[in-house]
């Protein structure tokens, strides 16, 4: 078009070069007087050849640069880079498409879900009323595990994508793991909403831009970046952390030292470990008609074995289960009209990978939500039928499961004899040796905290300080960094040779569900302890008496630990071994089998049919035939001693009767039923009537690295006192105990950190002076208690999953829009 500036300007206009066009006297003279005697350069003679007067291109005016939505600001060269790459790519046909593409495929997965949510209910239903199920568990639960703690806080530096700068950030991570990113800690302390939270839900970390290089590269075909050549991202320091997810948007931190990095990492993957276990387990109907809707649209799809995308809550898994086809369509078409340097074609993905995913979730989250709000209005009647007929269901079902038992039964046991049966022993033997390595670091780290406690309880003259230590053990399975050597255990988990003959795309999902339930039994065993200690401290013991009822209560504690642990382990092996193999033998039996299930459908009563389904009833006749020789193998192991197993003939029964009854009480507070001289972490009393709020503006803190705001860059956290090791066999302990109960050494004048002997003064001296509060240090005590005014009142902000899993805050109380990148990636990045 004559008069325009090229492509490479128009991003921003005051660049824009001045061009000299020919026009016609007539036509120079017209558009001077539109412009109202706007400049005009003069040049040839008139005519309908000459050359004429050609105007500059005039400047953009200031008011309508781009202003992100809700009152955040964008630099002019990222809001229009952005609005030109996504305009470009994105524009109302392409949207169009990608809306018409996604209806299509939530409409085909909500059939599923509708026909799973019957029978999910119909099973619920049954196994509430037969009362089958796992027998009771010799450890107790606590039913608010966290309540208003604070796992982490500190700070970390973030990327700015929309100038480019790293920038620090007063970040936290509340009981809910959902990342919290504040302006700066005075932000946080003043009530300051927060300027984004974070789902990490899906997400990656890597700590290399290396590993970050290469997966954008491959995510992207055709865009490896030639040596030497400015990569997409430079970091600052040798310790980045970036979360990396195949769809969403990426975030971009560092820290200064590498053991900072490794708290962030190990903080970051619990949120990570958290928020992908987004389906609450005591949904015992939506969950599992969720997760059965997933499998069953993904093999109607020819696509077996386990799901690495299968993370979140259900809008988020149907988000990626909709990317997983609508990507690469996307990836095909757009990929090759992205122009300039291997680098920016790169961002120019990212960016529209991101809006696109964001529009997907809008539209998945609507259609999820109005569905499930139709079945649960159903249920009621739903319900009504299953009560009335029951056994007529039952019997129904047993009829179809025998005719199904008859034709498939022969295939499948060959299919099983031949393809399945003898890996077992070798998928068995790789999941066993690092998950009971696992276990039993548990119980060793549980076996140390309270033997230090105990040690310290002894040498600090009885019960003054025991609401303290208890405080901190409390929250010991919430702790990231105590529990990261348990969590280590898991990753050597390798299925070499048999990952591909079973389709299994990773290992992951084993590895985080084996860290899951480390983590349930740590705080069992905790919180078993706790009930029992203060069941015993309402006797009045005296010192010597509580520090041998602590001893007892621990042994107590680890037999009970040892039992349950046991059979945590033997039905994860169970679980992990039907999810290797069900998908296996099903695609195996696919070609032969599932043509002629059709023919079964006439064997249901109509009136039944929204409760029994051919497709689960084939799956479960299947799951019995490979059942049998995966019990004789778990069986087997539990032999072996060096797994730690109890045999299955090994059953506690009511060993404590009672036990169960003391956890219907109200939760124990340590700080305030145990707090010694009555003080509160040193904080000033508290006046009468400002109790409350007082106390809901107070937020404990499981572990806390606090970075000095003063300062340009973060400082290296300082290293935790040592812990001096502890005896490894009770015989030890108690002669240990025994000898400190007999000294006559008077009480140290202040608290030994990790149960140091109390005649070690020069010991004793160096581990104070490093624990000691310093203002330049930027490591907080790991029970924190933030002192009251300093927290926000309300309760921590919750994680949200709106779209990738990132909720901004909204200064000007404007409700957000979410439509395009430009519009949320405007408020989040403009920090």
């Amino acid at each position: 078009m004559p008069g325009s500036c090229g492509a490479g300007h128009a991003l921003n206009p005051r660049r824009a070069p001045k061009r000299v066009v020919a026009l016609s006297g007539e036509t120079a003279a017209r558009r001077k007087a539109e412009r109202n005697g706007g400049r005009s350069q003069g040049g040839g003679s008139g005519g309908s050849g000459g050359a004429g007067a050609a105007p500059w291109r005039q400047r953009r005016p200031p008011e309508r640069r781009g202003t992100a939505v809700g009152g955040g600001r964008l630099g002019p060269r990222l809001f229009l880079a952005m609005g030109d790459v996504l305009s470009t790519h994105l524009d109302d046909a392409r949207r169009q498409h990608i809306a018409e593409k996604t209806g299509k495929i939530l409409a085909e997965f909500l059939r599923f879900y509708e026909d799973q949510y019957g029978v999910a209910l119909f099973n619920s239903m049954r196994h509430e009323i037969e009362g089958t199920g796992a027998p009771q568990t010799q450890l107790l639960w606590r039913k608010v595990p966290l309540d208003e703690r604070i796992i982490f806080s500190g700070n970390l530096f973030q990327y700015q994508e929309d100038n480019k700068k790293w920038r620090n950030r007063f970040s936290l991570v509340p009981h809910n793991y959902g990342l919290v990113l504040y302006e700066n800690k005075v932000a946080y302390e003043r009530q300051v909403p927060p300027r984004a939270i974070i789902n990490s839900a899906g997400y990656k970390i890597l700590t290399s831009l290396d590993q970050y290089l290469e997966l954008v590269g491959n995510s992207l075909p055709g865009t490896t970046s030639k040596s030497g050549t400015a990569p997409i991202l430079k970091c600052p320091t040798q310790f980045p952390l970036i979360l990396w997810h195949p769809s969403a948007r990426h975030y971009y931190f560092c820290m200064m030292t590498e053991a900072e990095q490794d708290k962030w990492q190990a903080v970051l993957q619990d949120c990570i470990r958290h928020c992908n276990n987004g389906i609450p387990e005591d949904s015992k109907v939506e969950g599992p008609a969720f997760t059965d809707a997933i499998r069953m649209y993904r093999q109607s799809k020819e696509l077996y074995g386990t799901w690495e995308m299968l993370c979140g809550n259900e809008v988020q898994i149907l988000t990626n289960l909709v990317m997983e086809e609508l990507g690469p369509e996307l990836k095909a078409e757009l990929a090759p009209r992205l122009k300039g340097k291997p680098q920016e074609r790169q961002r120019q993905w990212i960016q529209i990978s991101d809006a696109v995913y964001r529009m997907v979730y809008e539209q998945a989250k609507a259609r999820f939500e109005a569905v499930l709000s139709k079945l649960q209005l159903a249920r009621p009647a739903m319900e009504a039928v299953i009560r009335t007929d029951m056994d007529q269901i039952i019997t129904s079902k047993e009829h179809l499961a025998s005719k199904i038992r008859g034709f498939i039964l022969p295939k499948a046991e060959v299919c099983v004899r031949n393809h399945v049966q003898p890996y077992i022993p070798s998928i068995l033997e790789a999941l066993m040796v690092p998950t009971s390595q696992g276990f039993t670091e548990v119980r060793d780290v549980f076996f140390k905290e309270v033997t230090d406690m105990n040690l310290n309880v002894i040498n600090e003259g009885g019960i003054d300080k025991l609401g303290e230590y208890m405080e901190k053990l409390s929250q010991l399975a919430y702790h990231p960094l105590k529990m990261q050597s348990c969590y280590e255990k898991m990753e050597p988990l390798r299925l070499d040779g048999l990952q591909q003959r079973f389709d299994v795309s990773s290992t992951s999902v084993f590895k985080q569900r084996a860290q899951i339930h480390m983590r349930e039994q740590m705080d069992n065993a905790v919180f078993t302890f706790e009930t029992l200690l203060h069941q015993e401290l309402g006797k009045g013991p005296s010192k010597e008496e509580l520090c041998k009822s602590i001893q007892r209560i621990l042994e107590r504690v680890l037999k009970k630990y040892d039992y349950d642990s046991s059979t945590v382990r033997k039905r994860f092996f169970r679980e992990a071994l039907l999810q290797i193999t069900i998908p296996f033998l099903l695609k195996k039996l696919a070609p032969t089998c599932k043509s002629e299930l059709p023919r079964f459908q006439e064997l249901i009563f109509e009136d039944f049919a929204r409760f029994i389904l051919v497709e689960n009833t084939y799956e479960e006749v299947v799951l019995q035939t490979v059942m049998k020789d995966i019990l004789q193998a778990v069986k087997e192991a539990a032999v072996q001693r060096k797994h730690n197993l109890y045999r299955d003939s090994m059953v506690m029964h009511n060993s404590d009767p009672n036990l169960h009854l003391l956890a219907e009480g109200a939760p124990i507070d340590w700080g305030e039923e145990y707090s010694g001289s009555g003080e509160d972490s040193g904080s000033p009393s508290i006046p009468e009537a400002a109790t409350l709020s007082e106390k809901r503006r107070r937020a404990k803190q499981v572990v806390s690295v606090v970075q000095d705001e003063e300062a340009g860059l973060p400082f290296e956290a300082g290293p935790e006192p040592p812990s001096p090791a502890s005896p490894d066999s009770v015989t030890e302990l108690r002669g240990l105990l025994a000898r400190d109960l007999q000294a006559e050494s008077p009480p140290p004048a202040g608290p030994l950190p990790n149960g140091a002997p109390a005649q070690e003064s020069p010991q004793l001296e160096s581990l104070q002076s490093v624990a000691a509060p310093e203002a330049s240090s930027t490591l907080a005590s790991p029970l924190q208690q933030i002192p009251p005014g300093k927290a926000v009142d309300l309760e921590p902000p919750k994680p949200s999953d709106q779209e990738t899993g990132e909720q901004v805050s909204n200064p000007g109380g404007r409700p957000p829009i979410h439509t395009t990148t430009e519009d949320s990636a405007g408020v989040q990045t403009e920090f």
